[in-house]
């Protein structure tokens, strides 16, 4: 019998690439659809690379014609939150539009399943602890606000047209394959732990830390990170789940608990060895205290456990991958075989 096929758009960057691994260890042909505008065509290892940008319809109708895949996991998005404030049109272009001419090309071949990638800034500034699936949605941001669009229109196509979703809402993405096999290779990084491990290597001077003022413990923001790997094997679940026709899925993915900015600062240095310098400044606006998920109802109704993501764990795997980097360089990253442990 041969594999369902997963179109995987943007499978060539961070998230992406490490759910093509998860697909094809679970029996699924990933194939990656990916304009490379900033992924990594080095990191499609596990199933074909088809280039191309999801607003191009006579691209994707070649991709689709000739993979005729059995469902899509939509990762391909531009994801920055200050360039979406300063150059908006770019983001409702691409991640609006892309998403629209994905999905009339989709509903046009008959394609019958969808996991797409969403995000806690649909929630906005957080009413409560945990955030539940429950908590009003109030983007504050043009990234925010492209997200809760595209979740609006998959959810209405679905509706409409008969097939089945499952948007999922991550907050920290974090971490590396424990393999060595891929990991992060953004051209500008903007997240707090790959900005650390770049201090640990020496690529940057400090870490800047943005309030030390704010009501918890230790007086720095707490967000909730998730290891990649746990990421995407509830990627893999939600597609078994619709494949099994158990329906459609709205779903945090989180830890139910939160880690400081300053604990992770304090697990970097004890984890890599290295002094990690830091400077403080001042809050930045619109950052709230905490974010962290309530994601009982994905261990509810898959059955999913993050398994990886103790913190100590997702620096670990973070610090192999960054010497591996600046070992081989990006390309050679990818390609230069396994890590078998952390040096």
């Amino acid at each position: 019998m041969a594999a369902k096929t997963v179109l995987v758009t943007g499978g060539a960057g961070y998230i992406g690439s490490h759910a093509c691994k998860a697909l094809k260890k679970n029996g699924f042909l990933p194939v990656t659809y990916d304009n490379l505008s900033s992924g990594n065509a080095a990191a499609v290892k596990w199933g074909p690379l088809e280039q191309g940008d999801i607003r191009d319809r006579s691209r994707l109708k070649e991709v689709l014609l000739r993979y005729r895949p059995d469902a899509i996991m939509h990762f391909a998005a531009l994801i920055q939150v200050g360039e979406s404030v300063s150059n908006p049109s770019t983001y409702y272009d691409n991640n609006l539009l892309g998403s629209f001419s994905l999905l009339e090309e989709a509903r046009a071949f008959g394609v019958r399943h969808m996991v797409f990638s969403s995000t806690a800034a649909v929630y906005g500034i957080p009413q409560t602890d945990l955030i539940a699936e429950s908590h009003p949605t109030n983007p504050i941001n043009p990234y925010g606000n492209t997200k809760l669009a595209m979740e609006n229109m998959i959810r209405d196509y679905a509706s409409a047209y008969g097939f089945s979703a499952a948007i999922l809402r991550y907050f920290n993405a974090a971490g590396a394959d424990p393999d060595g096999e891929t990991g992060t290779a953004y051209r500008v990084y903007t997240h707090l732990i790959p900005i650390l491990m770049q201090v640990a290597g020496g690529e940057r001077s400090e870490m800047q830390v943005y309030g030390e003022d704010y009501p918890t413990a230790d007086g720095t923001a707490i967000r909730d990170f998730i290891h990649i790997t746990d990421l995407v094997e509830a990627h893999v679940l939600a597609l078994n789940h619709m494949l099994a026709g158990k329906g459609d899925l709205l779903l945090n993915l989180g830890t139910n608990k939160g880690t400081s900015v300053k604990e992770m600062l304090e697990t970097a240095r004890k984890v890599t060895g290295k002094p990690v310098p830091a400077a403080m400044h001042p809050r930045r606006a619109g950052d709230p205290p905490k974010l962290a998920a309530d994601a009982s109802r994905a261990r509810q109704v898959l059955g999913w456990e993050p398994h990886h993501s103790d913190i100590s764990n997702i620096i670990a795997t973070a610090w192999q991958w960054q010497q591996k980097l600046q070992s081989h360089g990006i390309e050679g990253a990818f390609s230069s075989g396994k890590l078998k442990e952390a040096s």
